[in-house]
């Protein structure tokens, strides 16, 4: 899950991004996190503007981090995979799917993903919404 997804499931409590947090929430998905995933979610939450925007003080940021932290999979990145996307914060979580071997990236933004020199068959890049609607037809029918 990049950042923009998980800032959008505290921006607003509906949405498929907010659902797939309490999905993970209640340990039906796992959450693969490396350590630069985890900074880059800290970096983006902690910004004056995100504060602000989100309507949370530091002090929630750190609890929502520490949650996270508590329920995530732990992964080592070994090998980096640049130069792939023109984003380098993209990058990093290319780098976790792969690493993670999960089956989606999910991310609000995958034209990003599916124009990178890198290809994998691995994993696929998907919207929160696209996520829900292959849960749905997976699991709950």
């Amino acid at each position: 899950m990049d950042t923009s997804v998980l800032y959008q499931a505290l921006r607003s409590a509906r949405g498929a991004s907010h659902r797939i947090l309490r999905m993970i929430s209640a340990g039906k998905l796992e959450l693969a996190l490396s350590t630069s995933a985890f900074e880059e979610y800290a970096a983006v939450l902690s910004r004056r503007s995100s504060l602000a925007d989100l309507r949370l003080s530091r002090k929630d940021v750190d609890n929502v981090l520490e949650f996270i932290a508590y329920l995530c999979i732990p992964v080592t990145i070994h090998f980096g995979l640049r130069p792939n996307l023109q984003d380098e914060g993209d990058n990093l979580f290319v780098e976790l799917a792969f690493a993670s071997q999960c089956r989606y990236l999910i991310k609000s933004n995958v034209r990003d993903f599916r124009s990178g020199d890198l290809k994998f068959d691995s994993f696929e890049a998907v919207t929160p919404a696209e996520f829900l609607r292959i849960w749905r037809k997976t699991y709950e029918s």
